[in-house]
């Protein structure tokens, strides 16, 4: 990559260069970010707190109540963390079906009974506890001031607030907590959370113990209970994250590093490992080639993600096997350059949310991911303390043959990934494209950007993005080439342009090591797609 590259996609943004920086969706969640760091904190530190002020500006995306992965350098090797929740004690595929019917295929897209265990406030324990320098509750104050004084609504998470609230208004604890106007909240309108400010102060007094053992542990079993769910204390005290070894794959000269199943950053790591069978440089960057190219990867790549990937434990295969290098070889082979191709699932051989990233002057890199997955998640707020849940249990199947069938203290597939660049051992980037399915779709496009074409972290970033969905349908970006998009129509792609960017093609956060981060520092990207702020000092 070259930092220096021009940019020939329509932005308004410009790199930042700094020895410490912070790159959120949101400016007031990087602002916290950089007071931490200029408070003697660390980028860890800096990720929790704009993690924090992140569940109140952008509640559309992520709350209190949310899961979260993190892959970090610790300045010495990489760590991951897997703070994604099980399933209550009492789901099983007979809970469900009791209460849907026996034709039910899956948990309740919203509602008490689509919400697994929370996960991302423990995440945030256990990452300041292993690596932070402040204490715990300083990392809480911006976001109780946030939460307290209230922000004015931007407008990008405006419109996705406006576009939830027919759907959601009528969700237990909704209206009140995100309509107090009897209607979602206009551009510049002032919004004050001061339940949520009473729970971020009773996380800071109680290390987090409060959320899973305390006083909106009771809080959340009780509204559980109301609302016919099955979530217990019992269930929230128990639940501690997981430090994984993330999963990686050598592309270019470098390596991508994912956090391993439940989640689907596989996929990216499946689809450079197809890439790299072919000369992608040699084709023009924006070319119908590039674009159909990677787009043949992407479908060979979730086909055998959505067949195999689960919790890790439950998998037929291994993650090994899925990227064994003469199997994706040979799933390469089923490319045709002439024409679109709906892929089945492989057979190897057997043995929707925020993203942001912080980095330090003393080499600390911090990739984080933390969503409530569809828009507002569940749709249930619990209204005293403000605690905006998830709904990660409709990720299970209720199909006994499924990989990701429901079973008590069991994980859900899950899609947010944050990734992580090395080169020869040593970080590169820190890095992720929040948004669903298109996660592992915009971490495989904008690398190979970079890596094969030579773009800048910005213009990567900025680059108009193609997303795919199922059988031979895409989506493209309307500031797409058209004569790239009837290239691909004309290859059998069925293509629809989708002029919102929000949720269809992700929104990245980028920080690339510039060289010793105490001298020349880091070079940071942030996506024009939201209301974001890269920034440092």
């Amino acid at each position: 990559m070259q930092i220096n590259h021009p940019n020939p996609y329509l932005s308004t943004r410009i790199p930042v260069f700094a020895r410490n920086v912070v790159s959120t969706s949101h400016p007031l969640a990087a602002q916290a970010g950089l007071l931490i760091l200029h408070q003697g904190g660390n980028a860890v530190d800096a990720a929790v707190a704009a993690a924090a002020v992140m569940t109140l500006v952008e509640p559309v995306s992520n709350g209190l109540g949310s899961d979260a992965f993190c892959i970090l350098w610790d300045g010495q090797q990489l760590h991951g963390l897997n703070a994604s929740g099980p399933a209550p004690q009492a789901w099983t595929p007979e809970y469900f079906k009791a209460k849907y019917g026996d034709g039910a295929p899956t948990p309740p897209m919203r509602g008490m009974d689509s919400v697994t265990i929370p996960g991302a406030v423990r995440g945030w324990v256990a990452l300041s506890k292993r690596f932070g320098k402040l204490p715990f509750a300083d990392l809480m104050a911006p976001a109780i001031e946030v939460a307290e004084r209230g922000y004015l609504v931007p407008p990008v998470v405006q419109q996705k607030w406006a576009a939830a609230t027919p759907v959601l208004q009528g969700m237990a604890g909704f209206a009140d907590t995100f309509l107090p106007w009897g209607r979602a909240p206009e551009v510049g309108e002032l919004f004050r959370f001061p339940a949520a400010a009473r729970a971020l102060k009773a996380i800071a007094a109680t290390n987090g113990d409060a959320l899973y053992e305390g006083e909106i542990a009771e809080a959340l079993a009780a509204f559980a209970k109301e609302q016919g769910g099955a979530l217990t204390v019992k269930d929230l005290a128990s639940y501690q994250p997981e430090w994984v070894m993330p999963i990686s794959r050598d592309y270019r000269g470098y390596t991508l590093h994912e956090i391993p199943p439940n989640g689907q950053g596989i996929a990216a790591l499946i689809a450079l490992g197809i890439l790299e069978k072919f000369d992608l440089a040699s084709l023009p960057v924006d070319s119908t080639a590039s674009q159909h190219l990677q787009i043949e990867a992407m479908k060979l790549a979730f086909a055998d993600v959505y067949r195999y990937v689960s919790e890790r434990s439950t998998m037929e295969v291994t993650t090994e096997q899925m990227l064994d290098d003469a199997y994706l070889a040979s799933r390469a082979r089923l490319i045709d350059m002439r024409r679109a191709q709906d892929f089945q699932a492989g057979n190897p051989v057997k043995g929707g949310t925020i993203y942001l990233t912080a980095a330090d002057e003393n080499g600390m890199m911090v990739s984080f991911i933390q969503s409530n997955y569809m828009g507002f998640g569940s749709g249930c707020v619990e209204p005293h303390y403000g605690i905006s849940l998830q709904n990660r249990g409709y990720g299970f199947s209720l199909d006994a043959a499924s990989p990701n069938v429901v079973a008590p203290g069991k994980r859900p597939f899950h899609t947010i990934i944050p990734a992580f660049l090395t080169k020869d051992g040593q970080p590169v980037m820190s890095y992720g494209v929040m948004g669903g399915n298109m996660q592992p779709q915009g971490h495989m496009q904008t690398l190979v950007r970079m890596l094969d074409y030579r773009q800048g972290l910005q213009a990567a970033c900025d680059a108009p993005r193609w997303r795919f969905n199922k059988g031979l349908n895409i989506n493209v970006e309307a500031a797409m080439n058209a004569a790239t998009v009837q290239g691909l129509k004309d290859l059998g792609h069925e293509i629809d342009v989708i002029n919102d960017s929000y949720q269809d093609f992700g929104a990245g956060q980028f920080i690339w090591r510039a060289g010793n981060p105490a001298v020349e520092g880091y070079v940071a990207a942030s996506d024009p797609r939201r209301d974001g702020l890269a920034a440092g000092y």
